[in-house]
C-alpha cells in the first residue's frame, strides 16, 4: 500500500469528500484506466467516464468485481456508497440518473484514484 496523502487518507478511510470542482479528474479525458489509489484495484476504464457537470469524475460503469456498494444514511440522506472491493475503502457514491446502456452514475473522488495510460 503506497503512502496515502493526509486528503487521500480523509477520503478513502474516513469517507471524507473533496470539494466540487477540486479534483484533478473531473474534467480529465485521456485513454486509460482508474486504480484504487490506496491499493492499486483496476476500477474504471476510460471508456465509461462521462461528463456530468456535478463537480465529480463520473462513471457510467465500474469494472466487473472491481467495486462493492453499501448503504449510506449519513447527512440525513438515503444514499448507495462505493467502496473497492479489495481494500474497502470509500470511493464515491452512485446515482440513477447517468446515461445509457446502464442508467448509473458513479461519482467518485478524484483523490480516491490514480490514472494509468
Amino acid at each position: 500500500m503506497k503512502k496515502l496523502t493526509k486528503e487521500q487518507y480523509h477520503i478513502l478511510k474516513e469517507k471524507g469528500t473533496e470539494p466540487p470542482w477540486s479534483g484533478k479528474y473531473v474534467k480529465f479525458n485521456k485513454k486509460g484506466r482508474y486504480v484504487c489509489a490506496a491499493c492499486g484495484n483496476e476500477l474504471f476504464s476510460s471508456d465509461t467516464k462521462f461528463d456530468s457537470d456535478c463537480g465529480w469524475p463520473s462513471f457510467y460503469d465500474a469494472k466487473k468485481g472491481a467495486v462493492q456498494f453499501k448503504k449510506d444514511k449519513s447527512l440525513f440522506m438515503n444514499r448507495t456508497e462505493v467502496v473497492c472491493a479489495k481494500c474497502g475503502s470509500h470511493l464515491g457514491h452512485i446515482f440513477d440518473d447517468g446515461p445509457k446502456p446502464t442508467g448509473k452514475r458513479f461519482c467518485i473522488n478524484s483523490l480516491a484514484m490514480e490514472f494509468m495510460a
